[in-house]
């Protein structure tokens, strides 16, 4: 069966799945298999469940006229994605990023959908199976897609571009994620461009901060709309407050977000900018921002009696982390408390990377400091506010309800999962 004629029975189906818990009637299952599955097993079951037709790729568990064979069911999705991408003929964004993808995603489909029907990435499926998902949940009454891209080592960036074909392309930051995988942050930089090289061959646009000067120098001669804090940008945004909510200023209007850090300011910027570019006014570009409310351990703000909780436990990485540090510790609360968690995929450079972050929080004014996770564990110092336990485990079992009052900071990577620290508290 051809892309084409695949594509026709698509735009009759209720959309695809790959997880037989999802089946929706009249849906298309696509077999996907990894490293410990393999999804031509349910491709039976699929269909008793109520999809119209399963594409497999093994000729065994084509026992039915409705499963389809073919030679790769992941290339299938991911063809098929790329032809119903090019069917639609919409302004794609996509953006990727070291830091803060996913929220500059929300807040740029909060303040595009005040305006247009969007359809944007749900959640973080930004890899090779959540680009092509993504696209495939666009229909002929999406005005706009909107398309995170997430990567851990080089060239998976130019390969989701070539699924998705984005117009217009943001890059968040470059910074110290997937060390591991990238081989360094010179990687990361290069792997994170590929974003801009592609839009470059296809003469499309980059949305650019201009006070990232790593990001600037790689958008040299690039079709660029712009935005800082000077007068030669296309859009000029300026904070005005983050203390601990982020504020910020634009075309003489207050905007007055539900994000913490200042390190959140460039991720409201650039969907201020995006907004305008597509014509969408001030009052309701403020209105969306304003609206806003993160969720999902993302910086999210937690109230339990007269303790304030900053919950950024979703990821980290050494970029992040560091951030989130330095704004916590400037805030002012009378007395802060920090739980940080291991950072993940940082493969030789883990070491110094933990002692790094270690040695900062040591040189802050935070009052306690609980670091969690083997590589906080083997960090040195000589600090008293500073306790370590390899696991979450091990400090859940010497917790004994001290008193934390005023302001707690909870961040470290996802496998950590130490929103836990909350029934602690």
């Amino acid at each position: 069966m051809t892309i084409p004629e695949l594509h026709q029975l698509f735009l009759q189906s209720s959309g695809v799945s790959t997880d037989t818990r999802k089946i929706k009637d009249t849906c298309i299952f696509f077999a996907l298999k990894g490293a410990n599955f393999n999804g031509n097993i349910y491709a039976d079951e699929a269909l008793k469940k109520g999809a119209s037709y399963a594409i497999v790729d093994e000729k065994e568990y084509a026992v039915s006229p409705r499963c389809i064979y073919v030679g790769n069911a992941l290339q299938t999705l991911q063809e098929l994605a790329t032809f119903h991408r090019q069917q639609l003929a919409i302004p794609i964004i996509a953006l990727t990023g070291s830091n803060g993808k996913t929220t500059t995603k929300e807040l740029i489909n909060t303040v595009l959908s005040s305006t247009y029907r969007t359809t944007a990435t749900v959640g973080n499926l930004n890899n090779h199976i959540g680009v092509p998902l993504t696209l495939l949940s666009m229909s002929s009454d999406t005005e706009i897609g909107i398309v995170e891209m997430g990567a851990n080592h080089l060239k998976e960036i130019d390969f989701l571009c070539s699924i998705a074909l984005p117009d217009y392309g943001y890059i968040t930051n470059i910074g110290k994620a997937h060390l591991e995988g990238f081989g360094g942050l010179a990687g990361v930089l290069k792997g994170k461009t590929e974003l801009y090289r592609h839009l470059a061959d296809r003469d499309k646009t980059v949305f650019l901060n201009t006070e990232d000067a790593t990001l600037v120098q790689q958008a040299i001669n690039m079709n660029t709309y712009t935005f800082g804090n000077h007068t030669k940008n296309d859009v000029m945004v300026h904070l005005k407050d983050a203390s601990p909510m982020v504020t910020v200023t634009y075309d003489g209007l207050t905007i007055n977000s539900h994000l913490i850090g200042a390190y959140n300011f460039t991720n409201i910027a650039a969907a201020i900018t995006i907004g305008k570019y597509f014509k969408i006014s001030p009052e309701s570009i403020q209105k969306s921002i304003e609206s806003y409310i993160p969720d999902n351990n993302r910086s999210q703000i937690i109230k339990k009696g007269t303790t304030t909780i900053i919950l950024d436990a979703y990821n980290a990485n050494p970029t992040s982390m560091s951030a989130a540090i330095k704004n916590f510790n400037q805030l002012s609360f009378s007395k802060k408390t920090a739980f940080l968690g291991d950072m993940f995929e940082l493969g030789t450079e883990a070491p110094q990377e933990h002692q790094r972050i270690t040695d900062q929080l040591i040189a802050s004014d935070i009052d306690q400091i609980y670091l969690v996770g083997t590589h906080f564990y083997a960090t040195d110092n000589m600090d008293d506010r500073v306790k370590k336990f390899s696991s979450f485990e091990a400090l859940q079992n010497d917790w004994n309800s001290q008193m934390i009052k005023e302001g707690v900071l909870i961040k470290g990577s996802r496998g950590m999962k130490l929103e836990r620290i909350l029934d602690l508290i």
